[in-house]
């Protein structure tokens, strides 16, 4: 086809389709579904990533498409997510993977594994190297499929009433922490707790706990955690990163056209780059305020950070030992972890160090 010819063409398929696209909207039909989150409204960073989802499902089908987002506790507990979502009792959710660990240690990957990927290598992961269809060929025995709902990024190592200058600090340290890392802090002699976002604060206030991990500065900030434990640790060696979820009921999904669910992959999609940009704009001035206001910042010392490690890895040998869902997870994404590290180290490592040093002399 000539130049002249192929736009011609080009135009009138524009044309053709901006005069059709009413009708198409006008036979869409009317959908409504309930996404309960693990969230409270006040972390407008996490919460807010479902909000924005929901919005844009409803703009890109003229408002065809509704989804009611509800906050923790107001439908289910913020840890019953993915449960409401499997028995069909709403049809979305927004969570994060890890919290079912206790059904299948293979659902860390979803979100992190202590000592995984960072924040891009999981979407990269996710979208291009194969994980997404991994997960979600593991999560249809649960009657769920997922699609990534955003991420925090490299999270902080958390709050503590007193100083950890030692591994054997950790010894009958009661920490809320969620996932596979409260299981290596048990081994070192931790005592881990798993509790929702919102009932953090009053339990670190009352003594109940002794540390608690969230997210990051700006979350904490909202929370409150600098008031009633002085020592902020770095970094969250369980958090590289921590991808949310959004989890959809498989029959629900799959019975919507397939222009919807076009759209609820599009509408994730923006929703998982928004919260890591919000993140990313919002955390610098958090630390500096957090600092300010007395925060100590502290990082884990080194052999703290080595015994972790190697913990974890003793772990992950246990588990895929006894479980071949998680090994053959457990081995796709530390082959992808691997690569990325080498590459990391030529280019990305060498630019950040060299431009963080760079800052430090002014």
């Amino acid at each position: 086809m000539k130049r002249r010819q192929f736009l011609q063409a080009a135009s009138t398929g524009v044309v053709g389709a901006a005069v059709a696209s009413p009708a198409i909207a006008q036979s869409a039909p009317e959908v409504r579904w309930r996404c309960t989150s693990s969230f409270p409204k006040s972390l407008d960073t996490i919460f807010g990533a479902a909000e924005d989802f929901a919005r844009a499902v409803s703009d890109m089908t003229d408002g065809k498409f509704q989804i009611h987002v509800f906050a923790s506790n107001e439908i289910v507990p913020g840890l019953q997510a993915l449960d409401a979502v499997q028995a069909g009792t709403v049809e979305m959710c927004h969570t994060a993977s890890y919290y079912y660990v206790g059904k299948d240690p293979t659902f860390a990957f979803g979100s992190a594994i202590p000592f995984g990927l960072n924040a891009r290598m999981i979407n990269a992961w996710f979208l291009t190297g194969g994980g997404l269809d991994m997960m979600n060929e593991f999560y249809k025995k649960y009657n769920v499929t997922m699609l990534p709902g955003g991420n925090t990024g490299t999270q902080m190592g958390g709050w503590f009433r007193k100083e950890i200058n030692s591994v054997q600090d950790l010894n009958g340290l009661k920490m809320r922490i969620a996932g596979i890392a409260g299981q290596i802090l048990q081994r070192l002699g931790g005592v881990p707790q798993q509790i929702a976002g919102g009932d953090i604060y009053p339990a670190l206030e009352k003594g109940t706990i002794d540390a608690a991990e969230w997210v990051g500065p700006y979350d904490d900030e909202k929370l409150g955690f600098a008031r009633v434990a002085k020592y902020y640790y770095y970094p969250g060696w369980w958090e590289g990163c921590a991808a949310l979820n959004f989890f959809f009921n498989q029959a629900k999904f799959n019975e919507l056209p397939k222009t919807y669910q076009a759209v609820v992959r599009t509408a994730a999609l923006m929703a998982n780059q928004q919260m890591q940009a919000n993140y990313d704009a919002k955390n610098p001035g958090a630390i500096k305020r957090l600092v300010a206001g007395g925060a100590q910042l502290r990082a884990f010392p080194q052999d703290v950070m080595e015994a972790c490690y190697k913990v974890s890895n003793q772990l992950y040998d246990e588990i895929s030992a006894k479980n071949p869902e998680f090994k053959k997870v457990y081995d796709a994404v530390r082959t992808f972890r691997n690569d990325s590290y080498l590459w990391w180290q030529v280019a990305e490592y060498t630019f950040d160090n060299f431009m963080i040093r760079a800052r430090a002399r002014g």
